[in-house]
């Protein structure tokens, strides 16, 4: 039985009161030219203008490899390029790197650059760049979120000039993509082998724009890299980042032409874009979700029955409508929607709250059980979801305490330290990826703790074959697995969200929602003339 039947996510919200507080990689890839992915339905692309792009939060992090939410990713994805970069089909394609193959047992890859590559003040860019940017991200000291993600890099060095070399510590089919992580930025090797620090004040990379001016919680100001490797782009001359905290003077800034695009629109805000003259509203399906992350060796979570329990409780389809406005799909308590590959279609567990307070009960809590849920104020789904489960959940008897505090304050004292928070995480390139990134016991943010080593094999046995159907069944073990222990309820997925000016175009909305492509925006005669 659901106890939100009949009730509207706007009634919902009220009742609730206010608070504070991919398909395989081939083995070799070699590029070949071609002017698709820069073509519209608008038109050819056409030089010139400033784009103002607005975001809902500061871009605090500016050393690329550091970069940790989605507008430092787009900052570092403008000023730095890495080996290779992600297609909106989720494949890897060239970016500093023109070709790249495996040997047979996938355990070896060699990447070649492509000719004459420079930084942005016109310095070589060659092999020994990516072999020291690569290690500073693999090396614990420096704590890159990228370490866990760019794949298990065994060691790697330079054959010549144009050449790198990658050794794996076990066979790893899904390299190339991974290299795609928004972290794995390449930096001159003098700043990556001892001045690092320097990344935090200056920004010296060879993406297609330039620094030219840095306000983290106001605005950030780029212009066209003349020595990008790709002469026709960008198209723009610049692009600036202009932060916007509130909703809804974000999207009232872009239906008044105070900006062209949105990085991400509100699901509240996004009928009233799409109502407004003159704006494109943008949406693409993903495996973008909300979690509830509980420490598994902490109580009450280190008892497997508590988290099922409250799993239990939780309406997945109402979830949608309250966290997204229906812009998305219920989810099963782990992180691969129906958009990845090798999904396993698991039965969506259904509400049970005369089995939750069982299982509360045979853990030690008759009485009930009373908790605080932390929730970021970015986004603001983070806290409607905590809103949500908190109601969902008293029948059962918990008493769930939301708090509501700034990301920047969450980012520091609770993301990967706290015992029971909500997570947002975008969509990663493949299973893989994911799992690898939250999940396995060595994953780069374990914050659950819950280190199975049942589903630590699963993962090492996926990641080692290009066998489908091996792959297929390794991974839907690893699905199951969590979905029976629960180490984060996983209740909804999103679909991303934009919007932009009508004469903005080739733009599309990434799946990934960590990928951007601005150097393939541009802009046709309709825009506003500014200048930097």
């Amino acid at each position: 039985m659901c106890a939100m039947k009949g009730i509207n996510r706007r009634q919902f919200i009220t009742h609730a009161t206010l608070i504070t507080g991919t398909a395989m990689l081939p083995l070799s890839f070699h590029a070949q030219a071609t002017e698709a992915s820069a073509m519209t339905a608008g038109g050819t692309p056409r030089n010139g203008g400033i784009l103002r792009i607005s975001v809902d939060q500061a871009v605090n992090m500016l050393n690329p490899q550091q970069a940790r939410v989605n507008p430092e990713y787009l900052l570092a994805e403008l000023l730095y390029s890495g080996l290779t970069r992600l297609t909106q089909e989720m494949k890897a394609e060239p970016d500093l790197a023109s070709a790249w193959h495996a040997n047979a047992d996938l355990t070896q890859w060699t990447f070649t650059l492509r000719p004459n590559l420079k930084f942005s003040d016109g310095s070589p860019l060659t092999a020994n760049d990516v072999v020291a940017s690569l290690n500073a991200i693999l090396d614990v000291k420096n704590a890159s979120p990228g370490r866990h993600n760019i794949g298990p890099i065994k060691d790697l060095h330079a054959d010549g000039n144009d050449k790198v070399v990658i050794n794996t510590q076990a066979p790893y089919a899904d390299l190339p993509v991974m290299l795609t992580y928004p972290d794995a930025k390449i930096v001159p090797a003098a700043i990556a082998q001892n001045q690092l620090d320097r990344l935090s004040k200056e920004a010296l990379g060879a993406g297609p724009f330039i620094l030219v001016s840095y306000e983290p919680d106001r605005k950030i100001v780029v212009k066209r890299n003349p020595n990008y490797y790709d002469p026709k782009r960008p198209y723009l001359d610049g692009v600036e980042i202009v932060v916007y905290p509130d909703a809804i003077a974000e999207s009232s800034a872009l239906i008044a032409g105070d900006t062209d695009l949105m990085l991400a629109a509100q699901p509240s805000e996004f009928k009233r874009l799409s109502a407004a003259s003159g704006i494109q509203p943008l949406r693409v399906p993903s495996g973008q979700f909300l979690n509830i992350n509980m420490r598994c060796d902490q109580k009450p979570f280190d008892d497997m029955r508590v988290r099922q329990a409250l799993a239990l409780c939780i309406d997945r389809k109402a979830m949608i409508d309250f966290v997204a406005d229906s812009y998305g799909t219920p989810g099963n308590d782990t992180p691969i929607s129906a958009s990845y590959p090798w999904y396993r279609n698991i039965p969506l567990r259904q509400v049970d709250y005369a089995k939750a307070k069982t299982l509360l009960a045979d853990a030690g809590y008759p009485d009930g059980l009373d908790l605080t849920l932390i929730a970021s104020d970015k986004p603001a789904s983070r806290t409607q979801l905590g809103i949500a489960v908190r109601e969902m959940a008293k029948p059962a008897g918990f008493r769930i305490n939301v708090q509501t505090m700034a990301n920047s304050t969450y980012l520091d004292q609770v993301w990967k330290k706290g015992n029971f928070y909500v997570g947002f995480y975008n969509m990663q390139p493949t299973p893989d990826a994911i799992f690898s990134l939250l999940y396995t016991s060595d994953a780069a943010w374990n914050e659950t703790r819950w280190n199975n080593a049942d589903f630590d094999a699963a993962i090492a046995a996926a990641r080692s074959t290009t066998d489908d159907s091996k792959r297929r069944a390794s991974y839907g073990k690893a699905q199951l697995l969590m979905h029976d222990q629960i180490p984060s309820v996983i209740p909804a997925f999103f679909n991303l969200l934009s919007a932009s000016q009508h004469y903005v175009r080739g733009y599309a909305l990434h799946p990934r929602g960590a990928v951007f492509r601005l150097d393939h925006v541009w802009l046709t005669p309709q825009a506003p003339v500014r200048r930097n």
